[in-house]
């Protein structure tokens, strides 16, 4: 038991020196950059000035000086960030050297710090077919060790997948607008109007987490595959080059659908593989945002 424990704190100590150094070197000045304060707050009055918005005015200082005065605004720089990672069975999957799960883990760290680094607060949410956990949005870097902890080797209560639910729930605990950062393979349908519904009121993020074996499957003969989530078994023929070609067919329509669906959301879209460094598409990301919102 403490030989695991031992393990357990090393390999979430690396992890955090890791995504800390990625944070520094490349994220934090972008990170500060593409997201806009989500509100604004009442700093102060002052005397109205032909051309202001009479909307602002406020009638109690007003009717007390006897002449108009404006209220003044400044915009709220802190951020609320939850990061929403999927811990369905899928994401036990991984033919290279990491599973799905720890790439999650991994940019969960490095979203988490780069929220920390900003003065921003950041929780977490780990779903299946609902929500297995969920850690209210805090200030503090124990906080973040153990939104790293709780996604590496938490005990899922379910296999499956419900992104529709997931989006619901989001909209339930976040009262007030956050930057949402959804973690998944997205293997799932049905969830496009929730996720119009969600992007609405948040500033929603979608990353995209996916194995180079998900989308094309090897010539090796007969192979039983297992489904991660159903745990339906299936024998394949993967000689035949009729079906490695529907299967190769499928999965490119999927992908092309899934790139509608955010694109008519409005959604920002991130697509990651267990085969490739996370920063370079990571920080894409983060620059053509930063690009946009400048504009």
């Amino acid at each position: 038991m403490e030989k695991e424990k031992k393990f357990i704190f090393k390999k979430i100590k690396k992890i955090e020196i890791k995504t800390r150094k990625l944070v520094e070197d490349y994220f934090s000045g972008k990170y500060k950059s593409i997201f806009k304060g989500t509100g604004m707050n009442f700093s102060d009055v002052r005397e109205y000035y032909p051309g202001d918005d009479v909307r602002n005015i406020d009638w109690n200082v007003t009717a007390r000086l006897g002449h108009p005065f404006v209220k003044e605004f400044s915009e709220e720089h802190e951020q609320t960030i939850l990061i929403a990672v999927d811990v369905s069975g899928s994401g036990d999957f991984g033919t290279v050297d990491r599973t799905k799960i720890e790439i999650a883990s991994e940019i969960a760290s490095v979203l988490a710090f780069s929220a920390l680094k900003n003065q921003d607060k950041v929780g977490l949410m780990m779903f299946s077919d609902g929500v297995e956990k969920y850690l209210p949005p805090k200030k503090s870097s124990q906080y973040v060790m153990r939104i790293i902890r709780e996604i590496l080797y938490y005990k899922r209560q379910s296999t499956k997948t419900n992104i529709t639910k997931t989006l619901k729930n989001i909209n339930d605990v976040c009262k007030k607008p956050a930057v949402v950062f959804l973690i998944s393979d997205f293997i799932d349908d049905g969830y496009e109007k929730q996720l119009r519904t969600l992007n609405r009121k948040h500033d929603l993020i979608a990353i995209k987490i996916q194995d180079p074996k998900e989308s094309e499957i090897p010539d090796v003969g007969f192979v039983e595959f297992e489904d991660s989530e159903t745990f339906e078994r299936v024998i394949i023929n993967t000689s035949d080059p009729t079906f490695r070609k529907k299967y190769k067919e499928m999965i490119d329509d999927r992908e092309e659908n899934l790139k509608n669906i955010f694109g008519k959301s409005n959604v920002d879209y991130v697509n990651l593989s267990t085969a490739e460094s996370y920063i370079k598409p990571l920080y894409t990301f983060f620059k053509v945002r930063e690009k946009r919102i400048r504009q």
